[in-house]
């Protein structure tokens, strides 16, 4: 790991900690995970107060109704847990397209899978916790009770969805959405920059949750609400579809980079879309596909980008996305070829493809995303990456009254299409974008990372760990690089401006359609902790959000 830039102006450092450290999208969460391993709680109990404060303090990204991943490191090796749900059982997609629909609905109730998240939390905590479930989450109902001051981009979004929310209401109004703009905008608009925004309902669902191991979302109180709720509205989730569900715990993925290992959760999530990725780029020489200066060298943090090495990762991922949505589903209902798609036959297929000019794969819907991330690390040496998500904006535009509950969209992550392994079924799980990420090195832990975004998270995987095994950049400077984001849908990249006119012209000479980002929102937010040394870690927070690390 390389420091670069010191003491010049504007340049963030990346945290050194030796006790213990937390890395998210908002600092008053981050505390809330800071405070549970100062008092004796561990990685993941941190995790979980972090994540229960996030569906609080950024409730544009997540909330109590999202799906959510993790990887834990225990000390001694690497566990994964899917915590997604599964579309409820009387919905079909048959259904859908007799309704008139080609394809997914992004809002209402047809979009609704069961949410997964609080469950992930609970058997998180039940196979790693230590402190009281209660006391997690109680953080985050305090923050929900006594308010909080809105931080600037949370503030943007929220405008923005409130916005979007209000238009729908007056062209397409659906009693079940009537409820969102009551909870979320009670005045009429979003709260604005330090504004104090506060819910008792949520408070309440939050200590009812803790008070009951998370088990009240799915046979208590707020259960029994959701489900009449559904009924009187047009929903099809119904008392079993919330009782039934489970998390499942999974063997994570990897593939080798050099001398790294990647890790990700297997399908249904686009994880695979980054390790095939990087498994096309690592037959190439170093030389050849260092993103930003000579392998294994420090590059200045304004150092430019190099125009080939990101045109090779570029074609790279853009294979491996169109790979991921022909095959990625949930391996429970399909056939997902997994070992095949990282295996040697068809890695070295996908390389000779490519070439020194941009070519045009499947194409592919990228959907926005709206999704947290976060990692944390412990003295003990349990390091935690764990991503949850309401998928587009605030998710389904659905808020259970008297709950704060904001129901995720991840729904809309399906395929309507006859016989896609993605098409939505009774109990099925979506292809899932949010992905956690671990690196490892000879099967020593390096430490968690991740990008939020959408389909950015796998391209964002892919550049991160090129910065950091190629470039040796430490975990802030890693996330502190110009980025790239292929947009499938329209075939255009788009790329931040501080990457400079000459990666413009030099991608558009070889083929590439290229503008620059108006604004930094597609580029997605990253955390990351990496050991930096015996007994100590590196912590870096993502300068395009409101985030800086916290550790001790």
């Amino acid at each position: 790991m390389h420091l670069a830039d010191l003491g010049v102006a504007g340049r963030r450092q990346p945290l050194f900690v030796r006790r213990g450290g937390v890395a998210t999208s908002q600092p008053v969460a981050a505390q809330a995970g800071l405070a549970v391993l100062q008092g004796g709680g561990n990685a993941v109990d941190a995790a979980i107060a972090t994540a229960a404060a996030l569906t609080v303090v950024e409730p544009t990204s997540n909330g109590l109704g999202s799906d959510a991943f993790a990887l834990v490191w225990d000390g001694n090796r690497l566990h994964g847990l899917n915590g997604s749900g599964r579309a409820g059982r009387a919905w079909r997609a048959e259904d859908l397209r007799a309704g008139g629909h080609t394809e997914m609905p992004r809002h209402g109730w047809a979009s609704v899978t069961v949410p997964g998240a609080v469950r992930a939390w609970a058997d998180l905590h039940a196979r790693f916790g230590r402190l009281p479930f209660a006391e997690l989450l109680e953080p985050a109902a305090t923050l929900a009770e006594e308010g909080f001051a809105v931080s600037p981009v949370v503030a943007a979004s929220w405008a923005k969805a409130v916005v979007a929310a209000t238009a729908r209401a007056r062209a397409h109004p659906d009693p079940a959405e009537e409820e969102f703009l009551r909870h979320f905008a009670p005045e009429g608009r979003a709260p604005g920059v330090g504004e104090v925004w506060r819910s008792a309902a949520t408070a309440a669902t939050l200590r009812a949750l803790g008070a009951s191991a998370g088990t009240d979302l799915y046979t208590g109180e707020a259960a029994e609400r959701l489900v009449a709720f559904a009924a009187s509205t047009g929903g099809r989730l119904d008392a079993a579809d919330l009782a039934g569900h489970r998390s499942t715990w999974v063997d994570p993925i990897s593939v080798a980079y050099r001398d790294h290992e990647v890790w990700e959760i297997p399908p249904n999530g686009q994880g695979i879309a980054a390790l095939m990725a990087l498994r096309i780029l690592d037959g190439y020489d170093p030389a050849d596909v260092a993103p930003f200066g000579r392998p294994g060298v420090a590059a200045p943090v304004t150092a430019p980008a190099r125009p080939d090495a990101w045109h090779r990762a570029l074609e790279a991922t853009k294979v491996a996305l169109a790979d991921a949505h022909a095959f990625v589903a949930d391996p429970e209902h399909a056939d997902v070829p997994t070992a095949a798609l990282l295996a040697d036959p068809h890695i070295a297929a996908r390389r000779r493809g490519l070439s020194a000019v941009a070519r045009t794969p499947v194409g592919v819907d990228p959907r926005a995303s709206d999704t947290v991330y976060l990692c944390t690390a412990d003295d003990e040496g349990r390091l935690v990456s764990f991503i949850q998500s309401n998928f587009a904006g605030f998710g389904s535009g659905i808020v259970v009254p008297g709950t704060g509950i904001s129901l995720q969209n991840r729904g809309w992550g399906f395929s309507l299409r006859p016989g896609h392994p993605n098409e939505l079924a009774p109990g099925k799980r979506p292809f899932h974008t949010i992905i956690p990420g671990f690196l490892t090195r000879g099967g020593e832990p390096v430490g968690p990372f991740g990008v939020m975004g959408g389909h950015m998270q796998a391209q964002g995987h892919v550049q991160v760990v090129l910065d950091a095994v190629e470039g040796g950049d430490d975990p802030q400077t890693a996330l502190g690089r110009p980025r790239w984001f292929w947009d499938a849908a329209s075939g255009e990249v788009q790329v931040e401006a501080s990457a400079g006119q000459q990666v413009v012209d030099a991608l558009t000479a070889r083929g590439h359609r290229v503008s620059v980002a108006p604004d930094a929102t597609v580029f997605g937010r990253g955390q990351a902790i990496w050991r930096a040394g015996a007994g100590t870690w590196a912590v870096g927070s993502e300068p395009r959000a409101d985030a800086f690390p916290v550790g001790w």
